[in-house]
């Protein structure tokens, strides 16, 4: 049972029952374990099998207790009380049976200490134990096979935390216990290395086992931090809340903590994806360029050589150069000759701060960021649709859920612990409908399986509403009181039946037909998405086919309903929130609608009429105004468009063609290289902001450590710039700033700082201080005129650039579950650059083999725009025809390939398709010199 249902369970009322317990007369719900109401109650009885969310299994037996009248003791965790029973915790009986069985297992113990935090030896204080008189068993060499986990089965006392936590709450089913009697141990997979098991490293064993087992590596828990900083996670949309353990300014380790995304569960990034902040690389010094030394946009970029383009300059030197340009740039060719990126891994005050800089201070809305390049299309979409681009429901809602129904994502890979509530979920019943051309991990969990050819979303999912169409599988209430536009689609969908798109998107009718059902007449059916289906030139398209199943079924506006796209980045919701986009206001206030302009023109003190009204240039126009020389001066702050980019060739040409780069980052990464100034700036645990997840969920992120050398807070080199441009900011403390959205953004009007710092989160829509938040909207009506949903029609529209006899096959770009975005993190992360450092494509085993070649041998890949070359990976999860890369290797940048084309009403390139060729061999990847496979803060390296 996983622990979603666990709680909700909980929180149903059930029969009390009357006992009492060591004495004392307690009332207390049915349901309780005699172990929880001890708890509750302050009464310590001894555990270690035992942790709250895992299934009891009563296997250590060091809980028993005395039950009156009955012959044999009881394990405190499994059982439950009933009216009239006598429970004595600390009877002499008891307390024989829990010694010895503490002693028996302290027998068994090391002598040497693998954790300071052994329960058993808590335990064993507690109750008084010496030194055990039993024989030890014979020690058991450890596994340090894996970079991040060390296995030391000699500490093993075989309680199963670890296998529980790996099957029950991950659901990744690597560890196991096998054999008999005194050989009886803890395995992986089928008695593997854990270093070469099917191990993910999410970490949840090691947060689980009690004695040291199972530990971080190179005897990190034996550290003793300073202090213990709650924040969030600086990877993926999910928002998982966590504890930094520090000490001398340094990152020791991670904890998953209780937050409402997360309930204590982390990923591989989540968990060890934390020492880039102590990098050597790090930026800790202003840079300009050196006279003289040209923008080379071709030549391979290496931060080890990165003083041979720049110089050290002061902060007053570097400012005055950044603000000074960019102000001379604005004054000499006007307000479009200026353009900023802001960031989705910085805070909502970061992003509120940047794109209010570029408005006030440049005067043109030339401002955006990653969202342009992963769910523009999708929020396109939903802002047509139902008038708000945010999710409709938590993703924690597919435990509510009947059915869900997943499309273009791969959560185990891009939001771990968001998979894992679809895993939990799954096996308490509810039926996973997974569908995506490439085969996810989450198939074998699936109850239907679609693997419909790329490309073909439009025909897939119109063919499912002409079957809810034609059956009667509608919600006619529904449609009629909440929606308009329904006739048009219904006229639509009428040329798209199974038979005539079976043969389009390669799914049999009748599988069409069974999907169709199975969504419509469930009572809660719960729609997730990735940018699988927003990258396309058809991305809004394809979204707008999702919005429309939900509308004509009702299947929206009720837990376990509605609409998620699942976010990429950890505050690219927030970021689009505080309007870091260039059509929008914060709160997606349109720039050109009536009243907008002037409401923030009096919030920021303006004079009417200073703000522009022209919506801004997109990413990618961005790119294609500097060839044309409107776009001259830029301020990027935190991204990395020459890796992140479509068609990062001219991505590249474009940045290195502009008269002013100001960056402001932590890494010299590959878009810093083409700048004129680089300011270095404050990395995720280094400061304090919020963070709106995925959930639209609020988070107060704190400051774990300081930054290195001479880097300085975001929010201040902003501001710096700010003035500089002429402004005349003075925000003392992030609190301000987020004060100041408060009053532009009624949807978080509600929220107050000194709530967050006491509740950690709040979700939107909270528009009244003392409002709970909304975590399911649309309840009632839809945020649009009349409050009614719009269905929208949609069409196929081919992708723009078909396999063809020179370049037969498709590749589809994406991320690794160990390396995030553009890699600038992760691959400065000394455990997750060891545990995947090398560039790879996902090829079919057969496509490998007609190649000529075998797996680990070099492929090159090549499209209209550009070639690289990667290892070759046999991986059956693509079909035949197609090769997957991730895009985050410098050295096989994968964005040198993909497709620029943009879909029309979002304006999102189309990553997800393009032509290629693959052809063996190729220059062998060159490595790069970041140097994360280095223990950088991890302690010592023990002796082998």
């Amino acid at each position: 049972m996983n622990a979603v249902t666990r709680a909700e369970l909980a929180q149903v009322e059930a029969p009390t029952v009357t006992f009492t317990l060591n004495g004392r007369e307690v009332t207390c719900p049915a349901n309780r374990t005699l172990i929880e109401v001890a708890d509750e109650l302050g009464v310590e009885i001894p555990r270690l099998c035992y942790k709250p969310g895992l299934d009891a299994v009563g296997n250590c037996r060091s809980c028993m207790v005395e039950i009156k009248g009955e012959r044999t003791l009881a394990a405190a965790c499994c059982r439950r009380p009933a009216n009239g029973m006598e429970v004595n915790t600390a009877s002499e009986r008891a307390l024989a049976s829990q010694k010895m069985v503490l002693e028996l297992l302290l027998a068994d113990m090391p002598e040497r200490d693998y954790t300071r935090h052994n329960e058993l030896d808590v335990w064993a204080a507690k109750l008084a134990l010496g030194r055990p008189r039993f024989e030890a068993r014979a020690p058991t060499p450890p596994d340090l096979s894996h970079p991040a986990i060390a296995v030391n089965l000699d500490a093993c006392i075989q309680c199963t935390r670890c296998l529980r936590a790996c099957r029950e709450e991950q659901v990744n089913d690597v560890i196991g216990l096998a054999y008999r009697g005194e050989r009886e141990k803890i395995v992986f997979d089928m008695d593997d290395a854990m270093g070469v098991s099917s191990c993910v490293a999410c970490g949840e064993c090691v947060q689980a086992c009690p004695t040291g087992a199972l530990m971080p590596a190179r005897e990190v828990a034996l550290q003793v931090p300073d202090k213990q900083v709650e924040s969030v996670c600086p990877f993926c949309g999910v928002g998982c809340q966590l504890s930094y353990n520090i000490r001398d300014n340094r990152i020791l380790w991670i904890e998953g903590r209780d937050g409402p995304a997360n309930q204590g569960r982390l990923c591989v990034k989540g968990r060890y994806g934390f020492d880039y902040a102590h990098h050597p690389q790090r930026l800790t010094q202003p840079l300009i360029r050196r006279a003289g030394v040209p923008k080379d946009p071709h030549a391979e970029m290496d931060p080890a050589r990165v003083m041979e383009f720049f110089r050290e300059a002061s902060w007053d030197e570097a400012l005055t150069l950044a603000g000074g340009k960019l102000r001379e740039l604005r004054d000499r060719h006007g307000p479009q000759a200026l353009a900023g990126f802001g960031s989705a891994k910085g805070s909502n005050e970061e992003a509120y701060l940047f794109q209010k800089l570029v408005r006030a201070g440049f005067g043109s809305n030339n401002v955006d960021h990653c969202t342009r390049l992963c769910h523009a299309s999708s929020v396109a979409a939903l802002l047509e649709g139902i008038g708000s681009g945010a999710v409709s429901n938590p993703v924690m809602d597919v435990a509510k859920a009947e059915v869900i129904l997943l499309i273009g994502a791969n959560p185990t890979v891009n939001h771990p612990v968001a998979a894992t509530w679809m895993k939990n979920a799954v096996k308490n019943g509810t039926r996973l409908i997974l569908m995506d051309p490439r085969k996810s991990d989450l198939a074998r969990h699936a109850h239907r399986y679609l693997q419909f050819k790329p490309d073909t979303d439009v025909a897939l999912l119109n063919a499912l509403m002409h079957v809810i169409v034609h059956e009667g599988l509608v919600d006619e209430a529904f449609i009629a009181s909440r929606t308009i536009g329904y006739e048009d689609l219904k006229a639509n969908v009428e040329g798209y039946s199974p038979e005539a798109m079976a043969p389009i998107c390669g799914i049999d009718a009748e599988t069409l037909r069974d999907v169709a059902r199975l969504y419509a007449t469930a009572k809660a059916s719960m729609i997730l998405w990735g940018m699988g289906i927003s990258q396309h030139v058809h991305g809004t398209d394809n979204a707008r086919c999702l919005i429309a199943l939900a509308l004509m079924t009702g299947q929206i506006g009720r837990p376990g309903t509605g609409l998620h796209p699942l976010r990429g980045q950890n505050n690219v919701q927030g970021a689009s929130d505080a309007g870091l986009i260039p059509m929008m206001y914060p709160d997606y206030q349109r720039v050109d609608a009536p009243g907008a302009r002037e409401r923030f023109e009096r919030a920021w003190n303006m004079a009417p009429g200073t703000l522009a009204v022209q919506p801004g240039l997109t990413v990618v126009e961005v790119m294609h105004a500097i060839q044309a020389g409107t776009v001259r001066g830029m301020y990027i702050m935190g991204e990395n468009p020459a890796m992140s980019d479509p068609d990062v060739n001219h991505a590249r040409e474009s940045l290195a063609a502009l008269e002013h780069l100001v960056i402001q980052d932590i890494f010299f990464t590959e878009t810093a290289y083409l700048a004129d100034v680089i300011l270095p700036a404050s990395a995720f645990p280094e400061k304090t902001g919020t963070f709106t997840n995925t959930d639209r969920l609020v988070q107060l992120g704190r400051q774990a450590i300081d930054p290195p050398g001479d880097a300085r807070q975001d929010l201040w080199i902003i501001q710096q710039i700010a003035q500089r441009l002429g402004l005349t900011w003075n925000y003392t403390d992030v609190s301000e700033v987020f004060d100041e959205m408060r009053g532009t953004m009624p949807s978080i009007g509600g929220i107050t700082w000194e709530r967050l710092e006491r509740e950690h989160s709040v979700t939107y829509p909270c528009r009244h201080e003392g409002d709970p938040g909304e975590p399911v909207v649309f309840v009632d009506g839809f945020p649009r005129e009349g409050g009614r949903g719009r269905f929208v029609p949609a069409d196929i529209i081919p992708a723009d650039e078909r396999p063809d006899a020179a370049y037969p096959m498709v590749l589809i770009t994406g991320r690794q579950l160990e390396h995030w975005h553009t890699g600038s993190m992760t691959r400065r992360a000394s455990m997750l650059d060891a545990i995947e450092p090398d560039p790879v494509a996902l090829v079919h085993p057969l496509d490998i083999e007609a190649l000529g070649c075998k797996p680990g041998d070099v492929i090159t890949i090549e499209s209209r725009r550009g070639s690289v070359s990667l290892y070759a990976r046999a991986d059956d999860s693509s079909p035949r025809g197609s090769v997957f890369a991730p895009f985050c290797y410098y050295e096989a940048a994968a964005n040198k390939l993909t497709n620029s084309a943009l879909d029309p009403i979002g304006k999102i390139p189309e990553f997800k398709y393009c032509a290629v060729r693959v052809v063996p061999g190729g220059p062998e990847p060159r490595q790069t010199s970041f140097g994360g496979g280095q223990a950088l803060a991890m302690g010592p390296t023990p002796e082998a």
